[in-house]
Parts: structure tokens; sequence; C-alpha cells
């Protein structure tokens, strides 16, 4: 036992200046592609500077982004979930039942962060407990809780909210800087804290990194994994709340295909697909990013499905790209 734990030591500062080197220099790479594109949109479009429409842009992307932070741990652990979207609808849905049945906004926005809570719990039991690979788990959660959805209004819609409901998202704390744009702020530095300066933040790191490993040192492996589920089961339904607010209404179909949006969020932000690697500084970026390349997109009226067509092309060069380097890397350590 003392054997291997040396060893893993011996080798992890060599991997931590390598891991650190390459996410600075992307997250550099990031920063400055998300200024020239701010840039470019503001010659392109003369409305683009305009603080109410830099305003507009920002809950282009906001909800999407506050899921990409629970999302970052829970792929730096080495799990992926991409049932979101579907949490999210079932959660809007118990949310306008909630409402219809006459109670107050308090109410209603904690239904939606519980059922999300409860989702996310689904997916931690079903991963942790039945030994049910991420991937397959969610991809059955995803029919499941967006079968629910439809099961329980068919195609109807909800919309019986109270009036003070609608701030969440669409209110502004001042001038034209959204309620929404500030959680996502609040909440990037918080989990940006908890990554990457306390002991859970290094034990999410060493269990991405080697699972194996992170047991044999006393980690409770499948206790943070549960948890990262339910803490992105509960994140997902606080958007939930946010885009239904901003919709002023429920219908089984929101968020449909977001689970895809924010997980190229989270690899565009330099977070590994194999795990035990990323910042939160990187996601944050991309947020911004993918909001600017899309709301501009959309103020020159280019279709949607260019739009789609950019989000992919974007997955797939970041996780090529990550694949050459971390391939290139590894050939220059052995």
């Amino acid at each position: 036992m003392s054997t291997l734990s040396s060893s893993v030591q011996a080798r992890e500062p060599a991997r931590k200046a390598f891991g650190w080197k390459k996410l600075l220099r992307w997250e550099t790479l990031l920063g400055l592609v998300v200024i020239l594109d701010f840039l470019l949109n503001a010659k392109l479009s003369p409305y683009f500077l305009s603080p109410w429409t830099l305003s507009d842009a920002s809950f282009n992307f906001t909800e999407r982004a506050i899921m990409a932070l629970p999302m970052a741990l829970l792929i730096i652990a080495g799990e992926i979930d991409i049932s979101v979207g579907s949490t999210m609808a079932m959660a809007s849905v118990l949310m306008g039942l909630v409402a219809q049945a006459g109670f107050g906004t308090p109410m209603v926005c904690l239904t939606g962060v519980v059922v999300g809570l409860i989702a996310g719990g689904i997916n931690g039991v079903l991963v942790t407990v039945f030994r049910v690979p991420s991937i397959v788990a969610t991809i059955g959660t995803l029919s499941l809780f967006r079968g629910v959805a439809y099961a329980v209004i068919g195609d109807g819609v909800l919309k019986s909210y109270k009036p003070d409901f609608a701030y969440f998202g669409q209110g502004y704390v001042w001038g034209p800087v959204s309620f929404e744009l500030v959680l996502f702020l609040v909440l990037a530095i918080i989990f940006a804290i908890v990554l990457h300066t306390t002991v859970t933040g290094r034990r999410i790191f060493a269990i991405g990194a080697n699972p194996i490993a992170a047991r044999l040192s006393g980690i409770r492996v499948d206790a943070y994994k549960f948890w990262i589920f339910v803490l992105l089961g509960a994140v997902s339904g606080l958007a939930s709340v946010l885009l239904t607010s901003r919709l002023g209404s429920t219908r089984p179909s929101i968020a449909t295909g977001w689970e895809l949006e924010v997980i190229t969020m989270v690899i565009l932000g330099g977070i590994s697909i194999d795990g035990g690697q990323g910042s939160i500084l990187g996601v944050v970026l991309s947020a911004l990013l993918i909001g600017c390349v899309t709301f501009g997109l959309s103020l020159l009226n280019v279709p949607g499905i260019v739009l789609a067509i950019v989000t992919g092309g974007l997955l797939i060069g970041v996780v090529a790209l990550s694949s050459i380097v971390g391939y290139s890397g590894r050939r220059r350590r052995h």
C-alpha cells in the first residue's frame, strides 16, 4: 500500500504541472477568442454594443451555463449525465401543477429544485448502487423523465403562475444586469472555490484521475459521485425555475436537446472527457463564447440550423484537439 501511495505521489507533480500548463494555455486561448468574437459582433451589428442588447445576450446562455457548473464536477469525476434537459421538463411540469393548485411562488420554486434533486438522486443510485454505466443510466432517465412530463399534461400548456414568479427569469438586479446573470456569476465563484481550493475539490480530481487509487487512499468514491449527481439534478431544477419563469409557461417539450449544449460548454471549457482535469474558469469562458457566437449570429438572422452546426463543430473540434494534445503529452512523458 505504501509503495503504491508513494508511486502515485511521485507521479502527481509532473501530472499536475502538465495539466495546469495545458489548462492555462487553453483558458488564455478561450479568453482571446471571446474578445475577438465580441469585437467582430460589435463591428457586424450596430446594435450589439447596446447594454440592453448585451443583457439579452446573457439570457441566451445563463440557464445552460448554470447547469454546466455541476456538470463540470461530474465529468471531472469521470461520469456524465445526459438527462438534464428532461429533468428540467419534468420539474417544470410539476411546478406548473403546483401553481395551478393555487400555491405561491416560493412553493413553486421549491418544487422545481426538489424534483430536480430527486431526479439526480435516481441517476446517482443507478450509477453508484446498481453499477449501471452513467451514459446508459442517463440515456434511460432522459426518456423516462421526458416521458413523465408528457404523460402528465400531454401537449398541453400550464401558465397559472403568480406575477412575481416572472422576476427569476425576466428580472434585473441593477439596470440591464439580469438576475440570471448575477446568479450564474455567484454560483461560478462558489463552484470555483470548492473545486480549486478545498479538500473536496482535490478529491473530485483524484476520483476522475484514478478512481481505484482514490478508493485505496480512503476516498469514498461512490458517495462523492452520488452527491454530485444529486447536486446536478438540483441545479437542473433551479435552471428549470429560471427557464419557466422566463417563458411564463410550462410545456413538456422545454429544454429539448439542452443536455448536449451543456456538455459542449463543459468540454469546450477544457474539462477532460476522460475525467481528472479542468477548471471552472474555462467553463465560464466557454459559456461566454458560445453565448456571444450564437447571439451574434442570431442578430445577423443566421438560421437556427447553422447555429446547431457551429455548436456541433465546436464540440467535435475540441474533443479531437484534446485527444491529440493528451496523446502527444503521453508520448513525451514516455
